[in-house]
């Protein structure tokens, strides 16, 4: 009887294993056909299935450089940085720090003061569901003004007058995507811990899941991608400001995936948050919201999904909690339709 056990294990475990290869080749496959058609854009590609890793990557550094990209390169994650925060908001629940139905109105730095209008009517959810019907910065005119770090300039200050200055809610319940509502969260976060934004995450994401390649003040690394906009321009990364909430941090698809692993336990602290995160907060013709999640249902699957656009670098996550998988997708150049085209064949052609 141990020995037919042993064997079965055996089997199951070469069965998984020639599995997990399989569903690499055909990722490969996907990515390699990508790569040939845009030689001029790196790509790295990390997928969990069952607890098992896997990692595909195309292209160098930089021009100049003979690296290649692999796992453990660089990328802005851009707006992925909202689903850190919305979990750290999640995280904050479970802590008994905050309640997502609360009203942001004692939440908000000493500098904020609503207007008459919009006092206890924004809640914390309103935020992270992208649903609370505040003027969001204009990323138009500081693009204008400094294309390089358009956000540079924006301060405590800036968002203050902004939310001063706010007498309405035109919009108010109805899906509006927004910056200023993240960088907020960022500032609830810091009321209720009393630490930086970036002390926070570190605290309760980064070093506990030792993502020792994800950053956030300082990434001067030498595995760091170069970014291009969308005429292959070079681009700066951005630097690390007041906006940091909704989309400043800097990772890889290693640490990534260990993130989406830690998700994926629904007994983790992380994993208890995310659950949380994926109820749906907002919901109409178009789309179903969590709390900085993108929610996709059909026949057979339940899909969780961020994407992330810098200046000169796209990025997507996605994951199935059901079906025990996870993919990021990172590229070195802003290019939102060929991060979304690989997706979805990826998606259509090996997980669904």
């Amino acid at each position: 009887m141990k020995t037919s056990l042993k064997f079965a294990a055996a089997l199951l475990l070469i069965s998984n294993l020639s599995f997990g290869q399989d569903i690499t080749k055909k990722i490969d496959s996907i990515i390699n056909v990508s790569y040939q058609k845009n030689p001029e854009i790196g790509i790295s590609v990390g997928f969990i299935k069952n607890n098992e890793e896997h990692y595909i990557a195309h292209g160098r550094l930089n021009a100049e450089s003979t690296a290649e990209i692999d796992k453990n390169s660089i990328f802005e994650i851009a707006s992925i940085t909202k689903i850190l925060t919305s979990n750290l908001i999640a995280q904050a629940v479970v802590d008994r720090k905050i309640k997502l139905d609360d009203y942001i109105d004692n939440y908000l730095p000493k500098g904020y003061v609503l207007n008459s209008n919009l006092k206890n009517k924004i809640k914390i959810s309103d935020l992270a569901s992208h649903q609370s019907g505040l003027p969001d910065i204009d990323f138009g005119k500081l693009i204008e003004q400094n294309p390089q770090q358009p956000v540079s300039s924006v301060t405590e200050k800036t968002l203050a007058t902004i939310i001063n200055n706010c007498t309405e809610l035109k919009d108010y319940g109805k899906y509006r995507y927004s910056t200023i509502g993240y960088t907020l969260l960022g500032q609830i976060l810091e009321k209720v811990y009393g630490k930086s934004y970036d002390e926070i995450i570190r605290a309760k994401i980064i070093k506990p899941l030792h993502m020792t390649h994800t950053f956030t003040k300082d990434f001067n690394v030498k595995n760091r991608t170069t970014a291009h906009n969308p005429n292959g321009g070079i681009q700066e990364f951005f630097t690390w400001n007041v906006t940091a909430p909704a989309g400043l941090v800097k990772s890889n698809a290693s640490d990534m995936v260990t993130y989406l692993k830690e998700v994926l336990k629904n007994e983790s602290t992380i994993g208890k948050a995310s659950i949380i995160a994926e109820k749906i907060y907002y919901k109409d013709e178009k789309r179903e919201m969590g709390l900085g999640l993108n929610i996709s249902t059909d026949d057979q699957n339940t899909i969780y999904l961020k994407s992330g656009d810098s200046m000169g670098q796209s990025s997507i996550i996605c994951y199935n909690r059901a079906k025990k998988w996870g993919i990021i997708i990172l590229l070195d150049q802003r290019n939102s339709k060929l991060r979304q085209d690989l997706l979805n064949q990826i998606y259509d052609n090996v997980l669904k």
